[in-house]
């Protein structure tokens, strides 16, 4: 008689357990979605009605000494339609579109897949770029006819600009853009120094509704303007240099002034213009870009035989070392003999006698034979180093360091030792050695200063210098040898640029066995002409022009001339007292 007591009693306990279970879960469920889950469902509840745009800082300005631009900002204005809720578009808003057709020059009517586009926009209160980057006159006609428009809406931001285009591109250098679609420095000082120039990026906190129409905004981080920087560049003598470095040629041209170490203008050829990189490019189109290597600056980043050049560091050894002295008289027969074999002078008649001053100025190859038969190759390679050759400059940027052999490095490369015949071809500059464009510029200055300076590309950077310790009895023959150059050897043509002084020394420096020189093009030699010049009283400068298989110091004797003339004009103009 008890037992229905007793089942009812199980089933009441099994119904309580069972809502306790259920309870308990919900509870636990609870739990979790509210405390452990709540600050993730909490950010997802606001992506369905907020949104974090990125708001672009403009990027730093790059400047010339003087705050002429080399890199900056433009404003883009982008035209849009903004959608309005419309299911269809009205006679007014077609009629807005006519007049935007009309400025924009562009078929939006007759583009059926736009039209849709637009009309789908309106509809959903969504917004479609209509035309990008318009021209001054067309913004001005559409903030003409549509001030407060709701629909037709201008939006601007900045890009990136270079005014000089091509000029100075290597050291500008350009922009590339990532996976995230922000730009960055690939090159120059676009990337040495893009921390300091992008800036800070600001953000924007907009609310938007189901349709993904804005309802307003609100900004949670200001953006900041990139810091602007300004060059040692000159950009009106930077111009000059472009305009007369032949475009068929490779190679550099760098003028700088040797008491600061300031860079005022660097060429490498070939060039490109930065403005390319803020476009999309096609693989194609980069692969045909790289034929010619575009990217490398030849001015510090390639080395290249000195050839003749070098005849000024031989000269200072033998002098500071009394193997020749400025009183003693040399003849030239056109060839020096060694161990059986002959050593040829470029004029192969012979220049006859000559002073040590003639010799050195007019390049005889026979004088400086005569010193490395006598001259040990590490007294000689340590000379080039007090010259800053061997070693970098530390510029800014990336640079070779050349090479100067000595017997240990001969050695250790080669396995061999250094053969006494070996030092009489690098007396000449030849043999082993290799200089970079920046490393002679700077060895040239330092033959008028006393002391090696360190180039400098920007006006913030200190002056560092670094003396020769050489008799300035030594550098004065030295430098009188060079005013010989223009005034009765390789450089004659330059002195008929009247009211400048200059010292110069040209090189055509062998690149390949003479049997190949008739083959032409690689197999040419390179053509150097270097120099320190001054004009009226103004500062005076460092230069070094390298013309990569010219066959020919001539063509870069003619550059030389070339830019003589126009900076004489250039520093005329600048200097005329209504411009004073």
């Amino acid at each position: 008689m008890h037992y229905p007591i007793i089942t009812q009693s199980k089933k009441i306990n099994a119904i309580i357990l069972a809502m306790t279970i259920v309870a308990t879960t919900i509870l636990a469920r609870l739990v979790y979605l509210q405390i452990n889950s709540g600050s993730y469902f909490e950010r997802r509840s606001k992506n369905n009605f907020t949104r974090i745009s990125t708001v672009e800082s403009p990027r730093g300005n790059i400047l010339d000494r003087f705050g002429k631009p080399l890199a900056t900002n433009r404003p883009i204005a982008n035209v849009f339609w903004r959608g309005t809720g419309n299911r269809a578009l009205s006679d007014r808003q077609l009629k807005a579109l006519e007049h935007v057709e009309t400025i924009l020059g562009t078929e939006i009517h007759a583009n059926e897949t736009l039209f849709q586009t637009i009309r789908r926009s309106e509809h959903l209160r969504k917004e479609i770029c209509l035309a990008s980057d318009i021209t001054f006159e067309q913004l001005s006609q559409i903030e003409e006819l549509f001030p407060n428009d709701q629909n037709v809406t201008i939006e601007t931001h900045f890009k990136r600009h270079y005014p000089q285009r091509a000029h100075a591109c290597h050291i500008v250098g350009y922009l590339g853009q990532q996976m995230d679609l922000e730009f960055q420095g690939r090159m120059g000082l676009e990337k040495l120094l893009q921390d300091t120039l992008k800036g800070r990026q600001g953000s924007l906190l907009r609310t938007i509704n189901s349709v993904g129409r804005s309802l307003g905004s609100v900004e949670l981080q200001k953006a900041l303007v990139g810091d602007t920087i300004q060059t040692t560049i000159n950009s009106s003598v930077q111009e000059i240099c472009e305009n007369v470095f032949p475009s068929q040629y490779s190679g550099a041209f760098i003028i700088m002034d040797p008491k600061q170490g300031d860079i005022i203008a660097v060429v490498s050829r070939p060039n490109f213009d930065p403005a390319m990189f803020l476009s999309p490019m096609s693989p194609l189109e980069w692969q045909q870009l790289q034929v010619k290597q575009p990217f490398l600056n030849r001015a510090f980043n390639a080395s290249y035989p000195p050839g003749s050049i070098f005849k000024l560091v031989t000269a200072c050894a033998a002098l500071e070392n009394n193997l020749v002295q400025e009183e003693s008289s040399w003849y030239c027969c056109g060839y020096s003999e060694f161990c059986g074999r002959k050593y040829y002078c470029s004029k192969r008649q012979g220049h006859g006698r000559l002073s040590t001053l003639q010799a050195i100025g007019k390049s005889c190859n026979p004088f400086f034979f005569e010193i490395g038969k006598h001259i040990d190759i590490n007294v000689l390679s340590h000379y080039a180093h007090k010259f800053g050759l061997g070693e970098k400059t530390n510029i800014l940027f990336p640079e070779k360091t050349g090479l100067v052999p000595s017997r240990e490095w001969k050695k250790a490369t080669k396995g061999e030792p250094w053969w006494p015949g070996e030092t009489l071809s690098a007396a000449i500059g030849q043999s082993y050695l290799l200089a970079t464009p920046i490393q002679i510029v700077r060895m040239i200055g330092s033959i008028f200063t006393g002391y090696l300076a360190k180039p400098r590309i920007l006006m913030s950077e200190p002056i560092v210098t670094e003396p020769l310790n050489m008799k300035a009895s030594t550098l004065d023959l030295v430098q009188r040898s060079m005013n010989k150059v223009i005034t009765m050897g390789t450089g004659l043509s330059v002195s008929r640029v009247k009211d400048i002084t200059i010292y110069a020394k040209t090189s055509t420096a062998q690149t390949s066995s003479f049997e190949y020189r008739e083959r032409g093009g690689e197999y040419l030699e390179h053509a150097w002409f270097v120099g320190y010049f001054q004009y009226k009283q103004y500062e005076p400068l460092a230069f070094a022009i390298m013309v990569e298989h010219a066959g020919s110091s001539s063509v870069a004797t003619a550059i030389a001339k070339d830019f003589l003339i126009q900076y004489k004009k250039y520093m005329d103009v600048v200097n005329a007292p209504e411009n004073a």
